[in-house]
């Protein structure tokens, strides 16, 4: 009872700062997102362009760190091209609700413990609450409108494609990022986020609770479309996605939307999971915590942003995209029923340790075993041996969806709605194509007339 108190009076004092105080908050936040976005992209020119054996920027600015600006302000001069076809109202309004709920997750996100700001004692952080995480997971499902309007305002078909996509995508991995979370509040005993950061004092539930970490990071590249998910904006079939039909400015904003969320759920993560902005061990332990109070966490904090930053990078930068079917599959099928068997296991926790069971060998345990599913549920199905895969018979026909997503017809095999010779295809399996410039006797099936039956005829 005595807790909770204490929580409710903590929470209720975020209210006690002046205007002039929380104003210069939200500038400062306001700032810091579009710093990190400046950053970001050419941070991940330069590591992808060193992954690539190439430079990256290096022209504009020291190390070419003025790229991003001057890039941004050569997009937002570019001629502003509105389709003939687009409901214009709701074509202008998407980037704005794309971009705006962006900016208010970092209203929740606390940077560091009370510092003194000219003389005035004040928390970094502009605001708490005890559903303050319910709040982020709220604020992060309005962007996606802004996505799925765009798509669909847009008058085309391709964008409308991408929209969709969006919309199934968000879905798909919300569900599996909100039960990521559900472990985290049964173990910290709050939804508070500065509850949350004091409750990892001398463990960080990144190893407490490993699964749920897990399940957490692949879903916010799911979350934000980011490779291998960047499945909404998939050049390869739908040209640029749900943003192909925006220019200038406008399409700026959907840019900035997307990397201010890489910032927002590697931020989340840092809170949630990686003991916010509290130093890591063994720095914590110098001085008695020194490393823990003033402004030395705000350094922390955007240290382990910065991490997980470059584990977005790292992941564009080495893995192919994804399959549709298989991006929604690895949500529904795998990353659910992990979450769901944590969750049992964590509430478990809350059961047996007081009949004088030790949490922690529970916790390790739980936590080895959920890794193991996760691992196992992600192999690929083994062919048993001996086993070889069915050949299509010869002129055998093939139908493109069969399989539920279009795919090339095999060797041997004939589209259905092809009904002549198919030129180029030779006749015996093992022999080499013929050209294509005509089809041969063999492949048309019958005996190719003389220069006599043709006259003749």
């Amino acid at each position: 009872m005595s807790r909770t108190v204490l929580v409710q009076d903590q929470i209720e004092g975020f209210g006690d700062d002046p205007w002039w105080l929380v104003l210069i908050k939200i500038v400062f936040i306001f700032v810091l997102l579009v710093v990190f976005t400046l950053f970001n992209i050419w941070f991940e020119r330069r590591v992808v362009a060193r992954m690539q054996h190439r430079v990256g920027p290096n022209r504009v600015g020291p190390a070419g760190l003025l790229q991003s600006l001057a890039d941004g302000v050569k997009l937002a001069l570019k001629e502003d091209v509105i389709p003939k076809n687009a409901d214009k109202a709701v074509y202008w309004l998407a980037p704005v609700i794309a971009v705006v709920p962006s900016f208010l997750v970092f209203a929740v996100i606390p940077l560091g413990p009370e510092v003194s700001i000219f003389g005035v004692e004040t928390r970094l952080q502009l605001t708490d609450f005890p559903v303050a995480v319910l709040f982020v997971l709220a604020v992060a499902a309005v962007g996606v409108y802004g996505i799925v309007l765009g798509g669909w305002s847009s008058g085309s078909t391709y964008p409308l494609l991408g929209g969709l996509r969006s919309s199934a995508q968000v879905i798909s991995y919300e569900l599996a990022m909100g039960l990521s979370f559900v472990a985290v509040f049964l173990y910290a005993g709050s939804m508070s986020t500065s509850e949350i950061v004091d409750a990892q004092t001398s463990l960080w539930y990144a190893v407490a609770l490993l699964p749920s970490f897990a399940v957490y990071l692949i879903s916010m590249v799911g979350e934000t479309n980011r490779a291998p998910f960047d499945l909404p904006e998939a050049e390869g079939e739908l040209v640029g996605g749900f943003h192909t039909e925006y220019s200038s400015l406008k399409f700026a904003l959907f840019f900035l939307a997307e990397y201010i969320n890489m910032v927002n759920v590697s931020a989340i993560a840092v809170t949630l999971f990686l003991g916010g902005w509290r130093a890591p061990w063994p720095i914590s332990a110098i001085g008695d915590g020194y490393f823990n109070t003033g402004w030395w966490p705000l350094l922390w904090f955007v240290a382990k942003v910065l991490l997980l930053l470059y584990v977005f990078i790292w992941l564009r930068g080495t893995l192919p995209r994804l399959r549709y079917d298989q991006f929604m599959a690895l949500g529904w099928k795998v990353l659910l029923p992990v979450s769901l068997l944590w969750i049992f296991v964590v509430a478990a926790l809350r059961l047996v340790t007081t009949g004088g069971v030790d949490r922690q060998t529970i916790i390790y345990w739980g936590a080895g075993i959920t890794a193991l599913l996760l691992v196992l549920a992600m192999l690929p199905a083994r062919r048993p041996q001996g086993a070889e895969p069915s050949e299509p018979a010869r002129g055998e026909g093939s139908d493109a969806f069969a399989a539920g997503y279009p795919v090339p017809p095999m060797p041997g095999q004939v589209p259905e709605h092809v009904t002549g010779p198919v030129p180029g295809w030779a006749a015996d399996r093992d022999a080499t194509p013929v050209s294509t410039a005509a089809p041969t006797a063999t492949q048309a099936g019958t005996e190719r007339p003389t220069d006599e039956e043709s006259s003749g005829a």
